[in-house]
């Protein structure tokens, strides 16, 4: 039996009440749909994306942004989009 650890994630709380209804449906605890989740994307090598989705490499702007973000304060992901 593998071994389990805790892990901390932040989602919409909306978004996880409508997961947990949702995985109640087929007798699944949000802890296990999302084990799921990651095992299926580990097997198949792919996120569960739409097919037409254009995958993002960062380029040396990115990186630099990166880098000068480190030892500030955590910004969010859409605060990180508008640069």
């Amino acid at each position: 039996m593998a071994t389990k650890t805790r892990t901390n994630i932040y989602v919409d709380e909306s978004l996880k009440n409508e997961a947990k209804e949702f995985l109640k449906q087929y007798g699944i605890s949000l802890s296990n749909g999302i084990n799921l989740l990651l095992q299926q994307m580990l097997k198949s090598k792919k996120l569960p994306l739409p097919e037409n989705i254009e995958l993002i490499t960062p380029n040396e702007k990115d990186y630099k942004l990166i880098e000068e973000t480190k030892d500030e304060e955590t910004v969010s992901l859409d605060e990180f989009m508008k640069v």
